[in-house]
């Protein structure tokens, strides 16, 4: 696990053009899959090509597992599930994986256990 700059990772992938936001997006998944507990293992790359496949369909499905993960991740009692396949629907996914980015960092640095 790395932990990640948030903002720079978003510059990159608008500088990129979005290729960067396709690294971030296969690397998070699976380090989060790695901390999480859910049985839900596809793997960063798995996601990436199975939504490219669905046009997009997968990634709503991929949203609102990894919003499972996250509250997991966070030991939250919320359901964030349905809001991050909300802002997957709306085209707002970058709003998800810096969720899930400053969890992961938090995590690594130990502000969760």
């Amino acid at each position: 696990m790395k932990e990640r700059n948030v903002v720079l990772a978003i510059i990159f992938t608008f500088i990129t053009g979005g290729i960067y936001w396709i690294y971030w997006l296969i690397v998070l998944t699976s380090e989060v899959n790695e901390q999480s507990t859910s049985d839900y293992r596809t793997s960063g790359g798995m996601a990436f090509l199975f939504s490219l496949i669905t046009l997009g369909l997968y990634g709503i499905y991929w949203a609102f597992k990894e919003g499972e993960n996250y509250d997991a991740l966070r030991r939250s009692g919320s359901n964030s599930s349905v809001v991050f396949a909300l802002l997957q629907i709306f085209g707002l996914n970058i709003i998800n994986m810096v969720l899930l980015q400053l969890t992961m960092n938090d995590k690594i640095s130990g502000r969760i256990n």
